[in-house]
């Protein structure tokens, strides 16, 4: 049995776990491009153009990437779309283009040269993926813009393409899950306002109408969320956000229940999954407070 935490340590892991922060951002998404570039660099192209205009592409790839690693992003644009146009099937070129114009997209911002950069770099990803179909920097590239752009539905099909062509990738299916809470959060949340319940109310929806209405919609997209989660955890044991939003999940879907003990029984489980996230984030914390090990010799 896990331990089941007060009112006051709910409150806390429940208002933390809203703040969605997902583990494929730009500067991780980034990361793994630099990371990778050394080894696509020196790969065959698909097609290859002259010598010369290969060797110049390659030294403006790599001026871009000077400019892109001192956060000079107009110019890492300019220096990226100079190799794409020396060498169009230069995908490791496209791809920092892409990513150049996503780091400058700022989420939630309305203008038009916001809205612009967030366009070139769905455009480029998609290139990117006409040349490389498997690609799966520039999937998970799009499924995270996509996100932040709210466009949840066109974020959820690349997060499923994302996990049918690398099935170990355990933040796909936290996204999913993410996105699975995010869908079905505030359509209940609204009902349990329109019905007049508070927000520590227990449930579930006390209209038996409204609550069909909206189970119908939302407790499949619930359950998928619930499946996603699992398999995340599946692949990290300790992989205490997923565990989070399961907990929240369960919540979600213990105010569609039909009867008080489905509903509880949904709370119970919530409770265990954050029981679950304290435990681990306690554990994580004393491993990462402890001092390296010394080598003997």
């Amino acid at each position: 049995m896990f331990p089941i935490p007060s009112i006051e340590e709910r409150e806390n892991i429940v208002s933390k776990t809203l703040v969605i922060t997902l583990p494929l951002t730009v500067g991780l998404l980034a990361s793994a491009l630099l990371s990778a570039t050394a080894t696509a660099q020196t790969g065959p192209q698909p097609k290859s153009p002259p010598p010369e205009a290969h060797a110049k592409a390659r030294e403006q790839l790599n001026k871009g990437v000077q400019a892109f690693k001192n956060a000079q992003y107009d110019a890492a644009v300019e220096h990226f779309t100079a190799a794409v146009e020396l060498d169009p099937d230069f995908t490791t070129a496209r791809l920092y283009l892409a990513t150049a114009y996503m780091q400058q997209y700022i989420p939630g911002a309305d203008s038009s040269d916001n809205m612009k950069m967030a366009d070139e770099a769905q455009a480029q990803f998609e290139k990117v993926l006409e040349q490389a179909p498997g690609n799966i920097l520039a999937i998970a590239s799009l499924g995270s813009l996509l996100f932040n752009e709210k466009k949840l539905d066109e974020a959820e099909q690349w997060y499923q393409k994302l996990v049918s062509v690398d099935p170990s990738n355990k933040e796909a299916y936290y996204t999913l899950g993410v996105i699975a809470w995010t869908k079905a959060f505030q359509p209940i949340t609204d009902a349990r306002a329109q019905l007049g319940m508070k927000p520590a109310d227990p449930g579930p929806l006390t209209d038996s109408n409204v609550r069909a209405a909206i189970a119908f919609t939302n407790r499949p997209l619930i359950e998928a969320g619930i499946k996603h989660l699992e398999k995340a955890i599946e692949i990290d044991p300790e992989y205490d956000d997923a565990m989070a939003y399961e907990n929240l999940l369960y919540r979600l879907k213990a105010d569609l229940e039909e009867s008080p003990e489905a509903y509880e029984a949904d709370i119970d489980a919530a409770n265990r999954f954050l029981a679950r996230v304290l435990e681990t984030r306690k554990v994580k914390a004393e491993r990462n407070a402890r001092p390296p090990t010394q080598d003997p010799r």
